[in-house]
């Protein structure tokens, strides 16, 4: 169908999953989850729909149960607009803009560590059972008879510099004998008062400063020292009689570092003008996954290529596990219906890949949505061969900053969706420390800051987040009759296909299905029945 018709979702439910290979923990048939085949997908309906625990591999949208699963996994949002990168992501900006500018790649070992360099969307590996589920169902049963029927679906160094303290004018030690300050409160006490922290007495060889000497100067306060007296130098002479006076020393060097006192941002990392005589050039490009697109086709092979290399070198797949085809199936399928509605992103909503071109070649490719309230993250692969550069934690930071882009078109759009948080699994609790975040409640589906939900996490790997034990799914199924069913190419509402049905009952299903996706996308979307 036309992402141009605004047609409907039409998904295939599969129920639950028997247990299958749990990618994190290795069980082997601990992981468990309900999923479903969306043959297409409007952008409100999937953001509703990971609002409430979903998240897409292709076109397979699956949902963790949560109390049962090995690894509970969940969902995780970071606030953008709030965002201030940590010291470790300006590590990793800072490496990026010397490789770019010196091709410095020295910092190959210790750094790595600090958070996994594996994508971090790693969950998605985890859900090999992607590639078995897929629909048979011919494109004709799909296309519903009535147009009418369908409904319309609207749509980061806190400083380089560390900040200076005020200069203070210290008196010299008058040449006296030196004297000992001792509280009279704290007179036989073993420990030092406040006021008797400045004892003078010749030390002993090797046991202190010799007060002979000049103190020792920190580099630091050095530099500042040369700092003000440059700008002094620089400060422009009044004319005399002219009733405006030099600042004091204090105040002027203040007044120059009001603009240095401001946090670096996200953006100053990302976006600072590096020499003419740079030796790398990255530039990101943003394109539609769309065969009908031109520089997605024209980089489709290069794209791919990089997706096998990287899957063999990291996750050890063999060449026949991540050819073309799943290449193809597992991040170039969507199900997802473009959109381009006016107040919408520049870019338009849908499936997009990120391409990270150094000197001319792709060295990594993110995988996102743009979605109606967020960028949702899908899927990170690279370079093996550029590890060095830490391109998960950089191209989440890219991806926050893309976020912060759109969100001046589009004002809702101002979350960035970070797929699974799984606190049992130790390597994958790095994502909790993009900030400030939330988690979802497993039960209520209420965003929950993580602060709030990591100390439950330590003595319980599957919680409720909502403290406030009388609240509920305020999505939840009401009327099961009002669930839109798609049969024999007819749309109408579950009450109506019940009556016709003919065989056994399979009310059993669409109640659980019309629970996991809510009472309003059951209401939208259209359940394909046979």
């Amino acid at each position: 169908m036309a992402a141009a018709d605004r047609s409907s979702s039409i998904v295939e439910y599969f129920g639950g999953e028997a247990g299958y290979r749990c990618g994190y923990c290795k069980n082997v048939t601990g992981n468990l989850s309900h999923g479903m085949w969306a043959h297409s997908m409007t952008v409100q309906d999937y953001q509703d729909l990971i609002d409430r625990g979903w998240r897409r591999s292709g076109k397979y949208v699956y949902k963790p149960i949560m109390n049962q699963t090995c690894c509970p996994q969940y969902t995780i949002r970071c606030r953008p607009l709030h965002f201030q990168p940590s010291k470790s992501h300006k590590k990793v900006l800072k490496k990026m803009l010397k490789f770019l500018a010196k091709g410095d790649s020295s910092k190959v070992a210790g750094d790595v560590t600090e958070e996994p360099m594996d994508s971090h969307r790693e969950d998605a590996v985890a859900c090999s059972f992607v590639l078995k589920n897929e629909s048979d169902i011919s494109q004709s049963e799909l296309k519903p008879l009535s147009v009418e029927e369908m409904e319309r679906v609207e749509t980061e160094d806190n400083n380089e510099e560390e900040e200076m303290k005020k200069e203070v004018t210290m008196k010299k030690v008058e040449s006296e004998p030196p004297q000992t300050c001792v509280d009279k409160d704290s007179a036989g006490s073993s420990e030092r008062s406040d006021s008797a922290k400045l004892v003078h007495t010749t030390p002993k060889p090797g046991k202190g400063a010799d007060l002979s000497k000049p103190p020792c100067r920190k580099a630091k306060d050095i530099r500042k020292e040369r700092k003000l007296h440059k700008l002094l130098q620089n400060q422009p002479h009044t004319v005399e009689g002219s009733p405006s006076q030099v600042e004091p020393p204090v105040l002027l060097y203040q007044n120059s570092k009001s603009k240095a006192n401001q946090p670096k941002s996200l953006e100053d990392f990302i976006f600072v003008s590096l020499p003419d005589d740079a030796t790398h050039h990255l530039e990101v490009r943003l394109v539609p996954v769309s065969f009908e697109d031109p520089q997605f086709n024209s980089s489709f092979s290069q794209s791919a290529t990089l997706f096998a290399k990287y899957q063999m070198a990291i996750h050890k797949d063999t060449p026949s596990e991540c050819g073309e085809y799943e290449f193809t199936r597992f991040l170039c399928d969507s199900p997802l219906e473009a959109e381009n509605p006016p107040s919408g992103p520049d870019c338009g909503y849908g499936s997009f890949h990120q391409q990270y071109w150094l000197d001319g070649k792709i060295i990594a490719v993110g995988v996102i949505d743009v979605l109606p309230y967020c960028v949702s993250s899908v899927y990170l692969y690279y370079d093996p061969d550029y590890t060095f550069l830490s391109l998960g934690v950089y191209s989440a930071l890219r991806e926050i900053a893309f976020t912060r882009q759109l969100h001046e078109k589009a004002s809702e759009l101002c979350y960035y969706y970070m797929g699974f948080y799984i606190h049992s699994c130790p390597k994958m609790r790095y994502k909790g420390q993009y900030r400030p975040s939330d988690l979802l409640c497993p039960e209520t589906y209420v965003w929950v800051p993580i602060e709030q939900c990591l100390p439950t996490l330590e003595h319980s790997k599957y919680c409720r987040f909502n403290q406030d034990l009388k609240a509920v799914d305020e999505g939840c199924i009401k009327e099961l009759g009002r669930v839109r069913v798609l049969h024999k190419r007819t749309v109408i509402p579950y009450s109506m296909y019940k009556k016709r049905r003919k065989g056994p009952s399979d009310e059993a299903s669409v109640q659980q299905y019309a629970s996991l996706v809510g009472q309003t996308c059951s209401e939208r979307m259209l359940l394909f029945r046979n």
